[in-house]
């Protein structure tokens, strides 16, 4: 069993080019390859604000497939710890024999999201977006932004928060990492002045309303993984010109089209992630189209990184190796 360490992965395992095609190339192999994808499972913890979801995907021809364990505990902040944890384990395909744990405390999970995000902004967002607004304050707010930065050049960040000693820490952390200005403002300036929106909260009610839509806009909403959850008005799922998810069935269920007033409807008018990076389909079509991209989080994405950091973990001769 090779057994890898929080600080060795983040050691090695970084949001960079070659991970975001890892993640894009896990979602051309939802659509043109035989996959094997269940349904998440979900143990929600109601007594301590938490939650915990279980991930896994085998696609065919892969050595091994993982097996993820992510929890999101919302109030660990009065802690003094992070809301995201977890661990990957990877398993032989061919045998099921367990060949590694990847006990990355959520880091790995943080990094494919982020990658997903980046994907989403390179088909979706128009090519010469220039600001981004984020809503909250957490990890996937810092690294949703790191991500878009990948592809496309963002001068200026919107932030929408509710905790000021949160938004400060944001403010100077990721003015002194990316570059930027890191201006706070309300949930609505930061609709209204991005050209890229991502969302990243836990929310149960709409933040974002239908009316702050303009031309040009592109919205990846992320923290809605949940039943429970919505951070976007139903109706904007019907303004929008282009609609996309990572997985229809899993988006129905756990994400934002769940809330649609015509599910049916929506999911005729909506297309897979997959699907445009396989060429199969376009994303956006022209600068002033609106189009919104529902992540939930997927057992693919899962398997794509967890194989990356065990083969490469590998080749640096990190971790350790312990008899069975």
């Amino acid at each position: 069993m090779f057994l890898a360490s929080d600080e060795e992965i983040r050691s090695y395992i970084d949001l960079n080019t070659e991970t975001v095609q890892i993640i894009e190339d896990a979602f051309t192999s939802l659509v043109t390859k035989n996959v094997e994808m269940p349904p998440i499972m979900r143990v929600d913890i109601p007594a301590h604000n938490g939650e915990v979801d279980v991930k896994t995907a085998y696609v065919k021809g892969l050595d091994y497939f993982a097996i993820k364990v992510s929890s999101g505990f919302f109030d660990n902040y009065k802690l003094g710890l992070p809301s995201g944890n977890g661990l990957m384990m990877l398993l032989n395909s061919q045998t099921g024999q367990p060949e590694s744990l990847l006990l990355d405390n959520g880091y790995l999970t943080d990094i494919r999201t982020a990658a997903a995000g980046a994907v989403v902004a390179k088909h979706f967002a128009k090519e010469d977006a220039r600001i981004a607004g984020v809503i909250g304050t957490g990890s996937q707010a810092r690294y949703q932004i790191k991500a878009i930065a990948q592809v496309r050049n963002i001068e200026k960040v919107l932030l929408y928060g509710r905790k000021e000693e949160n938004i400060q820490r944001y403010i100077d952390d990721m003015e002194e990492e990316l570059g930027i200005k890191v201006e706070a403002v309300s949930a609505e300036e930061a609709v209204r002045g991005s050209d890229i929106l991502v969302t990243t909260t836990p929310s149960t009610s709409p933040v974002i309303k239908a009316d702050w839509l303009h031309s040009g806009l592109h919205i990846t909403a992320m923290g809605s993984d949940a039943e429970s959850k919505q951070e976007l008005e139903s109706e904007i799922l019907e303004q929008v010109d282009v609609l996309a998810c990572d997985r229809k069935e899993q988006s129905q269920v756990l994400g934002e089209l769940r809330h649609a007033t015509s599910q049916q409807e929506m999911l005729d008018k909506a297309v897979e992630i997959g699907e445009v990076t396989s060429g199969d389909k376009q994303g956006r079509k022209t600068s002033e189209q609106i189009t919104l991209c529902d992540l939930t989080g997927t057992g693919v994405q899962d398997t794509a990184i967890a194989i990356y950091a065990y083969e490469l973990l590998q080749e640096e001769k990190a971790g350790l190796v312990v008899k069975q």
